[in-house]
């Protein structure tokens, strides 16, 4: 794989679309392997299908923009919002982490 530039992120689905399908990929495997598979399945097709990932060049920080109102968006299996809400967040977390790594960007010290 080509050196990761930011301003071609912009354009990302043209310059790193098989990157992004793999960070979203391994995200979904690693998720599905430690949560339930229905919620999973049902997150990644009611939820991330409309996600989009960012790269910030100031922060120099990926981040995963989710649609509007996503927790209303599943209804192929009925889970209490508590717990989507925390596997949603570390859904979103688990991908950000799946991009760092697949674009080999180290992510920024935590304080």
């Amino acid at each position: 794989m080509a050196e990761f530039d930011p301003e071609q992120f912009e354009d990302k689905y043209a310059n790193y679309f098989p990157e992004l399908q793999r960070a979203y990929k391994n995200a979904f495997e690693t998720m599905n392997d430690q949560f339930d598979s229905e919620l999973i399945h049902g997150i990644d097709q009611q939820i991330l299908n409309e996600s989009e990932p960012f790269y910030d060049e100031e922060s120099e920080t990926f981040r995963v923009e989710l649609p509007e109102n996503p927790t209303d968006r599943l209804t192929a299996i009925a889970v209490d919002d508590d717990k989507l809400a925390q596997t949603l967040d570390r859904y979103v977390t688990e991908i950000e982490s799946e991009l760092y790594r697949v674009f080999d960007v180290e992510p920024p010290a935590v304080d």
